[in-house]
């Protein structure tokens, strides 16, 4: 940090403007703490500081997160520009009047990301709050959102109720929102200490808990398995509060005779990494969900098929072109919470070789994520060589196009979601010592493109011009009991709620971006958008804590 940071800073309050240097009394890889003293040299009744940083920082508390010091105490900052190098500090109400001869001491801490990652996780997590169905609980930190959707349920009267809408709408769909629970669990699992440090690690066992929660409500019998939860003709069809829906939402199962080895391993694998996750802190509620993954695992192995094949209803939105990718998936992470080399076994034997297209919930992509944890598992090098083959063509001179202003451009529909998943891979195969500094600073470019580099945020409620209309049917009716229709999804003008930390689909190809509700292919929000993301921006900031990001 000392190597290349350095700050000046100017009080005015006196006749003419005092300028001094930071003086650094410690200094953490990727991490500093300073002072700034200030001599009186006549009476001050009120000051403000400005302070330049030759680099981004972040300013922060004394290591916990439980207050900032430095804006809670030493005063409020009631300004700072978009690249976080000049901010502007006034006084307290206690400490504004000064008298000659005293000296100001005003003590920071901070950290050299670009961005604010602390208020990225925690918004982040605001945003699965805000996509969260049924009975709300006590602690619910989103004053627009209320009790929805409490009549869902089985085809024989089992609770259905719980989990996350899927999106924009009101659907909940198990696969998407499977994977969405394993990257966000591996984030934590991999990351822990930056959710400490930001926070914000008792709000993500939360957010973790609750679609688990519902999922295993899902798994009614070894063997049964509901994947669906809302027609999406009828539900599409409906831009209102979930908190006022009143269209029939069926619910669509899997079973033994109409087999789903896709969904069933993926939600496998988020009960498996949610195990790891869990066991440590609440084990009773760990060992539940090692047994529902035991179960829809073997349940995936001896009833193969599609489950978009046996639920026609799913076909249309989340369809699935092939079992393999998810029984890898599932295996490996059935290997890591059990050790049983039989999973292993399944995984290797599923597993597709060559360059992957990239990363999300589908099959074309999840090839990709299996990669790393079998090249951590067992260093051979095809692994590495399928990792590294891919990124070649994903980093710059490679196959994938960039936009003007530097994100890799898989496709149009969540641009911005391909290139944060494959910030997340890139980020856990360096931990794997594979181009690891090469990795590491593609990964950041593309969250901090995300985060204000392209010129604007594409995260709601952050940084430099975020988005204002995510295309989110909640957050863009009035609060009720104002009507809310089809007439609030085409007005202009930001949402009457801010959907604070959903990641929007992002640019096209040419860089260009309009912040339009009716523009679904840019201004969709997901839960499986801000998983990756989440996750990666989590890695990002443990690695700067670390002290491997310089």
């Amino acid at each position: 940090m000392l190597a290349f940071l350095s700050c000046l800073a100017s009080v005015c309050c006196l006749s003419t403007a005092v300028l001094v240097p930071i003086t650094i009394t410690s200094d953490w890889t990727g991490r500093f703490q300073g002072d700034l003293n200030f001599l009186i040299t006549e009476e001050v009744v009120g000051w403000e500081v400005k302070i330049n940083f030759s680099a981004p920082i972040t300013l922060i508390d004394r290591l916990s997160m439980t207050h900032r010091l430095f804006q809670e105490w030493m005063g409020d900052v009631i300004s700072h520009s978009p690249d976080n190098t000049h901010f502007t500090l006034v006084n307290k109400q206690h400490n504004g009047i000064l008298h000659k001869g005293d000296t100001l001491h005003i003590q920071m801490f901070a950290d050299g990301t670009k961005y604010d990652l602390n208020e990225v996780l925690e918004k982040s997590i605001l945003f699965y709050e805000a996509q969260r169905s049924g009975k709300l609980p006590s602690t619910n930190r989103i004053p627009w959102r209320g009790d929805s959707a409490l009549g869902d349920k089985g085809n024989n009267g089992e609770d259905l109720t719980g989990g996350w809408y899927d999106a924009g709408d009101h659907v909940k769909f198990n696969f998407p929102m499977a994977f969405s629970v394993t990257s966000l669990a591996w984030g934590l699992l991999e990351f822990k200490d930056a959710y400490v440090d930001a926070g914000q690690l008792d709000y993500m066992y939360d957010c973790l808990q609750w679609p688990l929660e519902y999922l295993m409500k899902c798994h009614v019998a070894p063997h049964e398995y509901y994947v669906q939860v809302g027609d999406g003709g009828q539900d599409h069809a409906y831009w209102g509060r979930p908190e006022n829906m009143t269209m029939a939402r069926p619910a669509y199962k899997i079973d033994e005779q109409h087999p789903g080895s896709d969904v069933a391993a993926e939600t496998a694998a988020a009960f498996a990494a949610s195990y790891l996750v869990f066991k440590t802190r609440n084990d009773t509620f760990a060992a539940k969900l090692l047994e529902h993954a035991t179960q829809l695992f073997d349940f995936a192995e001896a009833f193969p098929g599609k489950y978009s094949d046996s639920v026609s209803a799913a076909s249309a939105y989340y369809r699935s072109d092939a079992i393999e990718d998810e029984m890898c998936w599932g295996g490996i992470w059935m290997f890591l919470a059990t050790k049983d080399p039989h999973y292993f076994q399944v995984a290797e034997s599923n597993y597709i070789s060559g360059a992957a297209w990239g990363q999300e919930f589908l099959n074309h992509m999840k090839p990709f994520i299996v990669k790393v944890l079998l090249y951590k598992v067992t260093k051979k090098d095809i692994y590495k060589t399928d990792l590294e083959a891919t990124f070649t063509d994903w980093m710059p001179g490679g196959t994938i196009p960039y936009t003007p202003n530097g994100l890799a451009f898989r496709s149009q529909w969540g641009s911005n979601r391909y290139s944060a998943n494959m910030a997340l891979i890139a980020i856990m195969a360096s931990l794997q010592g594979v181009h690891t500094q090469a990795y590491q600073k593609w990964a950041e470019s593309q969250i901090n493109f995300m985060l204000g580099d392209a010129g604007r945020s594409f995260v709601v409620g952050f940084g430099t011009n975020p988005p204002t209309q995510p295309h989110h049917r909640s957050s863009s009716c009035p609060m009720y009991p104002a009507p809310c229709s089809s007439f609030n999804m085409q007005r202009d003008g930001p949402n009457p709620h801010v959907l604070y930390g959903a990641l929007v689909g992002g640019p096209n190809q040419n860089g260009q971006y309009t912040d339009k509700r009716s523009d679904y292919v840019s201004n969709e929000v997901a839960c499986d958008y801000n998983a990756g993301f989440q996750s990666a921006v989590a890695g990002i900031k443990a690695l700067y804590m670390r002290g491997d990001l310089p």
